[in-house]
Formats: C-alpha cells, sequence, structure tokens
C-alpha cells in the first residue's frame, strides 16, 4: 500500500475557493471541488507532517454516511466518481481520486452544530466547572467520559482563524432565527442519533460530532464532511470505561501525544515521530473498516 502524502494541491487553472485545515476547495461556478488532504491539525494549529490515506478515509466515510443519512436529510454531494467529473478536472485525475467531492455550492450557516452522546473535550471542562455544557444543565455526579441523560445540542461559532466558541442555542435563534435554529437542532440530533445506533453495532461509540448545514434551493442541506474521525470522538466499545478519556480512533491519539509535550499550542507544532505517524493512519483506516465492513482501496 502507497503511504506517500498529499499535503496540498495547487490546481492553478481552478479557483481556489477556500483552504481550509484539511481541505483545499475549488469554486467550480455552481459547485465545488472539495479535496481532504493528509494534512493533520491539532488545537487549530496544522502539523508539518501528513497522515498516509487520512484524506482518502475523511472522504470514504463522508460518502458512506451521506448515503446512509439520506432519509434524514438532503446533503450537498454530487459524486466522488472522478469519471464523472468535468472534463477539465481529467489532469488532476490522480490526485483526486479517492480523496474527493464534487459538491451543490450551498450558503454555508456561520454555526458549527455540535451533538454530544458523552461528556468529553471541552463539554467535560465547562461541566467540572459549572455543572452544565453550553448552559445545559446536567446531573451531578458526572465522570469524564459519562454517557449523558439525553442527546445534548451545544453549538459553536465558526471562526476562520483561532478557536471556535461554544454559545448557547439563543445565540444560534438571535443569528439565524428562531425556525432555522429549530431546523438545524433537530436534524442535528436526529443524525446523530441515526448514526451512533449504527456505529454501536459496529463496536464504536460515536462520543460526540460535528455538523454542518448550508441553504441551497431555499432548504436547509447537510454539507462539509460528515461523521468523520476529524469531526468526531470515535471511542472502541469493547474498551469504554467512563471515569478517564478513551482510547480513540480518531485525531485524540495525537492531542494526547502533544499534551504530553512542553509546547504552547503555538505554531509551528512539534514533528511527530514516525510511529504516531504509523499508529494514527491505521486508526484512521480501522474506523472505516468497522463502519463500512469493508477495506479502504487506495490506489
Amino acid at each position: 500500500m502507497n503511504n506517500e502524502v498529499l499535503l496540498t494541491t495547487d490546481f492553478k487553472d481552478l479557483k481556489l475557493f477556500r483552504r481550509g485545515k484539511v481541505r483545499d476547495v475549488y469554486d467550480l461556478d455552481d459547485k465545488l471541488l472539495v479535496v481532504s488532504s493528509d494534512r493533520i491539525s491539532c488545537f487549530d494549529v496544522v502539523l508539518s507532517c501528513g497522515i498516509p490515506h487520512k484524506g482518502n478515509v475523511l472522504s470514504s466515510i463522508s460518502c458512506f454516511w451521506f448515503d446512509f443519512l439520506k432519509d434524514v436529510t438532503k446533503n450537498h454531494l454530487i459524486t466522488a466518481d472522478v469519471g464523472q467529473y468535468p472534463q477539465e478536472l481529467n489532469k488532476y485525475k490522480t490526485q483526486l481520486s479517492g480523496r474527493s467531492m464534487l459538491v451543490k455550492k450551498a450558503k454555508a450557516l456561520p454555526v458549527e452544530c455540535i451533538v454530544r452522546g458523552y461528556l468529553s473535550g471541552s463539554g467535560w471542562k465547562e461541566y467540572k466547572q459549572k455543572q452544565s455544557v453550553c448552559g445545559i444543565k446536567l446531573p451531578a455526579g458526572l465522570k469524564e467520559s459519562d454517557k449523558l441523560p439525553e442527546i445534548i445540542f451545544t453549538p459553536s461559532t465558526k471562526e476562520d482563524a483561532g478557536h471556535d466558541i461554544n454559545v448557547e442555542q439563543g445565540y444560534v435563534e438571535n443569528l439565524l432565527g428562531k425556525s432555522v435554529s429549530d431546523k438545524i437542532k433537530d436534524l442535528s440530533i436526529a443524525i446523530y442519533k441515526k448514526a451512533s445506533d449504527y456505529a454501536l453495532s459496529k463496536g464504536i461509540i460515536i462520543a460526540d460530532t460535528k455538523f454542518e448545514f448550508g441553504f441551497y434551493s431555499g432548504e436547509i442541506i447537510l454539507i462539509d464532511e460528515v461523521l468523520t474521525p476529524d469531526s468526531s470522538r470515535f471511542w472502541p466499545l469493547d474498551q469504554y470505561k467512563p471515569g478517564a478519556s478513551q482510547p480513540s480512533f480518531d485525531k485524540q491519539f495525537v492531542r494526547d501525544y502533544l499534551e504530553g509535550l512542553d509546547w504552547d499550542k503555538n505554531p509551528p507544532a512539534p514533528k511527530l515521530p514516525v510511529e504516531i505517524i504509523e499508529k494514527t493512519s491505521l486508526k484512521y483506516l480501522e474506523a472505516y473498516r468497522r463502519l463500512t465492513g469493508k477495506e479502504l482501496l487506495i490506489k
């Protein structure tokens, strides 16, 4: 299997729409070309290395979930088959194959839709101080990684630089109006419930995740990536033990390594050892295999 990484794309004859921490997005007039690189970011800093096959996993898992969830919500995916891409993209076929999506050009909503089924990450930090998460009061006595009494919607701002900021539902209502705010909350919880029930049957706990939505032809649709190891916390069910952080199939493994170093979380990030890179790649591939029941085909 090829272990080369793709850190960036530079398609000079295409209009760059946005270069994110992981994705390069190109503007094709009424459509967007989304390319998932092998870049990895932690604490909002992009690391200098890449994780082999990461971009392939992100695109392939998103495509799997878009199909799985199509009875819950419409989404922006047109095709991930490079053979069906516009002819002008043929010259980039090698770089695009297996790690890209052609999508509808929706108007993205300016909020991150975070759904939590378990108490972890920034939610756990807030709970320890206030016994709440994004203003939602929770029972006393919960431990780190405990399953929550019910699924909660804890949105955040979508910042171009720096950390997104956790906000309360009222903030989203003021920003988007009650109708849109209620719609994305209900959709987020419905998507999470269906996906997390399925993942449990495959031995994976989806502790929390992030969705993005946009308007397309007057409708709210699911956009960006969905339920990937980058946007979610995936825990192995057979190793789940509340009261501490959990083993994971996501980039929490890299975060935990970096947390153990003397690093102030400002650029540049430390270089990752080869064994950390290799183990992280295997975790991403294992998440795909468990969820889909297939091995990822990488050319």
